[in-house]
């Protein structure tokens, strides 16, 4: 193989690694989303900026998490790291916190639609599960699968999305 040849494949692979990390990071981060939005709801009031700002930390420190852990991880497989690794790792990672964004901007437009703090929660609780089913079905979709298995994995993801919501339910009653 030529080294032109190796070198295309290498970014050939780098790029289907950062697609997969957007899809995953994005799923991950929806979940992480909705997990913040139903355990702010068993606080009792809550104040929205509060609620809007929790959400957005949250996504940035599980981020800067998985920053580290996969830093580390490189250190540990004795990987040299430099600048353009640490800003490549920095940019795979970052859906996490893009996922805690349409949560937190429901949160914040809630009371343009009239709704109060359990209104508000649900409406931010759905839009997070509704994230996380369309990352996964996007994810699908951009890996080239079938109609019929992005159906399966968007399924599987309202599922787990609805799961939060039962625990929800079950928590707050």
């Amino acid at each position: 193989m030529s080294r032109t040849d190796d070198g295309a494949r290498r970014r050939a692979q780098a790029a289907e690694r950062r697609a997969a990390a957007d899809y995953t990071g994005g799923v991950y981060g929806s979940m992480l989303a909705a997990s913040v939005v139903v355990g702010a709801g068993t606080l009792g009031s809550v104040p929205r900026v509060e609620l809007v700002l929790l959400l957005l930390l949250t996504g940035i420190v599980f981020w800067v998490a998985h920053v580290h852990a996969h830093l580390f991880g490189a250190r540990l497989a004795q990987r040299r790291l430099d600048g353009r690794t640490v800003a490549q790792v920095c940019r795979e990672e970052w859906p996490i916190v893009k996922a805690a964004i349409p949560p937190a901007v429901a949160v914040a437009v809630s009371p343009l639609l009239g709704l109060d703090l359990a209104g508000t929660l649900w409406f931010a609780l759905a839009v997070a599960v509704a994230g996380q089913v369309g990352w996964s079905a996007a994810a699908a979709r951009r890996a080239g699968a079938s109609w019929r298995l992005v159906a399966v994995t968007a399924s599987v993801n309202l599922v787990l999305g609805l799961l939060i919501v039962v625990f929800k339910l079950w928590v707050t009653h």
